[in-house]
């Protein structure tokens, strides 16, 4: 019997990459399947997703309320800031007060980043733009602070910008000390709660084959690393795949029911989803 087809979307940048090495380079086997990778941004993804393109994908976790008839969350592959997070930075400003009535380029629209954003200020414009543009724009005038994610979050000094605010540090002051939720991998529900649950566990052994084969995993994570170094890299993927990445636990669930119910008290996201971990 042939193996059945799973598309797996996830996105162009080193976390993910270290996280699917073992899957993609087929150290780890999934019996009776055969993972077909997708590599998108995020953003695209996101949209995927709304229409239930692609059995198992990564989204932002602000994207799971509009999908959540369709997919579950998976316990493993997800995102979170402890203690740090997506971060505004300006060239000019120093200072929240300081950049009301201001232009700030954010990530897109469905992005966790934005949400925070728009949970978490007042005052202050903000508009989409593609993400690996943000500092290039506001160095160059056009917006007055930017709102970075990916691998920006560890090169803005370095690149002379301020840093106005760490979400992350935020989010684990305001929580006391709860992760920011910010990627989920999520699997398609028709799939049915036995392939749900392979998938699932195919990935949690993804990333731990990714852990204890670094010198295999962390190079080829790098293929996709923008304008850093191996050992800046390397922090960066082990910021964004750690033991939460692994299984998120009762901790990862409860910061994202408060997510959303912050989003929904604030009329950005319409419902506060149920939240079943597969």
């Amino acid at each position: 019997m042939a193996d059945r087809i799973i598309k797996v979307g996830h996105s162009p940048d080193p976390d993910d990459a270290f996280m699917f090495y073992g899957l993609a380079s087929e150290k780890v086997k999934l019996e009776g399947i055969t993972i077909e990778h997708m590599l998108e941004d995020i953003q695209s993804l996101n949209v995927r997703a709304m229409q239930g393109e692609l059995e198992v994908t990564a989204i932002s976790a602000h994207t799971y309320p509009y999908v959540a008839d369709k997919y579950w969350v998976m316990v493993t592959g997800a995102s979170m800031g402890e203690g740090y997070g997506p971060v505004i930075v300006s060239k000019k400003y120093t200072t929240l007060d300081q950049l009301k009535g201001k232009r700030v380029a954010t990530p897109g629209r469905l992005t966790t980043a934005t949400l925070l954003f728009r949970i978490f200020t007042e005052g202050i414009e903000h508009v989409d733009v593609p993400f690996d543009e943000i500092m290039a724009r506001v160095d160059s005038g056009e917006f007055d602070a930017g709102l970075l994610i990916h691998e920006g979050q560890l090169t803005y000094g370095a690149e002379g910008f301020n840093k106005i605010l760490d979400f992350g540090e935020f989010w684990n002051e305001r929580t006391g000390g709860l992760p920011l939720p910010l990627g989920l991998d999520v699997v398609r529900k028709d799939l049915g709660r036995t392939m749900g649950t392979a998938l699932s566990r195919g990935l949690k052994e993804s990333i731990r084959y990714g852990y204890e084969h670094q010198n295999e995993s962390i190079p080829y994570a790098m293929k996709w690393g923008r304008g850093i170094d191996l050992s800046l890299g390397e922090k960066f993927v082990k910021m964004y795949v750690s033991e939460l990445t692994i299984d998120m636990g009762e901790n990862g669930r409860k910061a994202l029911e408060l997510l959303f119910r912050l989003g929904h008290e604030k009329g950005i996201i319409p419902h506060v989803p149920d939240i079943e971990l597969i």
